[in-house]
C-alpha cells in the first residue's frame, strides 16, 4: 500500500519564510516547531526521501507534527491518517500512534516511542585552532541556564581566572522566533561550553530534554560541562567525551583543569569528535530514513488495514497514556 509522508504545520504556525536549505542559519530553526518539521522534511527531501511539507491536513497519509501544533488546530486520526507526534518535551500525544522523543530515556516500543536524536544546530561553525583557552560560552534560552550563571558575581569568578564569559541568551516565546539570536551556530571564537540547568540535583534529572548542546560541542570541537542530565549520561561518557558539574565549585573546578592542562584538553576534544560521526547531520537523515521505512510505513499499512473496533481501541490507549504521562510528569523534572 503506498504512504503518502507528511510534516504538518498549522496555517497558525506557518512561518512568514521557509529557508532555502537545511543549513541555512534561520532563526526559526531555534524553534522546536519549526527544527523537527521545517529541518527534518528538508532533511529527508535532499536526501532524495519523498515528502511534503503541509499547512492542510491529508485525508490519508503518514502525517508527522510537532507536539505543539496540537496549540494551533485540531489534530485527529482518520482510518488512513496515521498521526506521529514529534514530543520534544510534551507529554504523549493523545491523539498519535506513534511518537518521536529526543532523548534515549524515554523510548519504549511498547509506548510506541522511538528515539532519534535532534538536530544539531543548522550552519554549525567549529572552533578555529591554535586559540588561547579564554572564552567560556554559553548558547540557549534562559531557561537552559541555573541562575547562578547569570550573575555579576560568576563573571567576576571567571575574570579572575582570566576567563571572559560569553551568553548568548534567548528568552523569546516557544512560538516567536523573530527576535531570536542566530549566533548559537558560531563556536569560532569559543573555547569551552557551560550547560547547567540546575545545580545540586540528587538525581540525573531532565527526562524529556534532548541532548543537543552535547552533540554541538562535539561537532564543533570544544569541550563542554554540562549539567547532571539523563541525556547526557545515556549519550555521552563523563570525564572521557564532556565533564559534569553539580555545583558552582565544580564547575570552576573543571574550568581550571581544561585552562591548566592542555593535554587532558586535547583529550577531551578528541573522544568528543570521535562520537560526534554519530550526530552528524548525514547520519540522523539515515537514522530518520530507516525509521520511516522499517516502522512507519509497515504501521501505517497495518493501521490502514485495521478495523473500526481496532482504531477505537487505539485511540482509548493513546488517551489513557497521555493522561499517565501527565500525572508522571508532576513528579519529576
Amino acid at each position: 500500500m503506498p504512504a503518502d509522508v507528511y510534516f504538518y504545520i498549522p496555517t497558525t504556525f506557518w512561518p512568514s519564510r521557509l529557508p532555502a536549505s537545511s543549513n541555512e542559519n534561520w532563526s526559526g530553526f531555534g524553534l522546536g516547531i519549526y527544527t523537527w518539521t521545517v529541518q527534518t522534511y528538508l532533511r529527508l527531501q535532499e536526501a532524495g526521501f519523498a515528502c511534503r511539507l503541509i499547512d492542510q491536513l491529508p485525508e490519508a497519509g503518514i502525517v508527522l507534527f510537532h507536539a505543539n501544533a496540537t496549540r494551533g488546530a485540531d489534530i485527529q486520526p482518520g482510518p488512513r491518517r496515521l498521526l506521529i507526534c514529534l514530543k520534544a518535551e510534551a507529554p504523549l500525544c493523545a491523539q498519535a500512534q506513534l511518537h518521536v522523543v529526543q532523548n534515549p530515556c524515554e523510548a519504549s516500543r511498547w509506548l510506541g516511542c522511538h528515539f532519534i536524536p535532534h538536530w544539531p544546530q543548522p550552519g554549525l561553525r567549529p572552533r578555529l585552532p591554535e586559540q588561547r583557552f579564554e572564552t567560556v560560552a554559553f548558547l540557549g534560552h534562559r531557561n537552559s541556564l541555573a541562575d547562578e550563571l547569570m550573575t555579576p558575581a560568576w563573571e567576576n569568578q571567571l575574570q579572575q581566572m582570566g576567563l571572559r564569559w560569553l551568553p548568548v541568551v534567548n528568552t523569546n516565546r516557544w512560538d516567536s522566533y523573530q527576535t531570536i539570536d542566530t549566533r548559537w551556530h558560531n563556536y569560532q571564537h569559543i573555547d569551552a561550553v557551560v550547560a547547567v540547568r540546575q545545580f545540586n540535583l540528587r538525581r540525573p534529572g531532565y527526562r524529556s530534554k534532548p541532548a543537543t548542546k552535547l552533540y554541538n560541542a562535539w561537532l564543533a570541537g570544544v569541550p563542554a560541562i554540562l549539567g547532571r542530565e539523563l541525556a547526557y549520561r545515556a549519550e555521552g561518557n563523563v570525564n572521557l567525551d564532556y565533564l559534569e558539574a553539580n555545583s558552582t565549585a565544580e564547575l570552576l573546578t573543571h574550568l581550571e583543569q581544561l585552562q591548566q592542562d592542555r593535554v587532558f584538553r586535547a583529550r577531551l576534544i578528541k573522544r568528543g569528535q570521535i562520537r560526534s560521526i554519530h550526530y552528524a547531520p548525514e547520519v540522523i537523515t539515515q537514522r530518520w530514513q530507516q525509521f520511516l521505512c522499517d516502522v512507519v510505513i509497515p504501521a501505517y499499512q497495518a493501521w490502514c488495514e485495521g478495523t473500526q473496533w481496532q482504531h477505537q481501541r487505539s485511540y482509548g490507549r493513546a488517551r489513557m497514556l497521555n493522561y499517565c504521562d501527565r500525572i508522571t510528569r508532576r513528579f519529576n523534572i
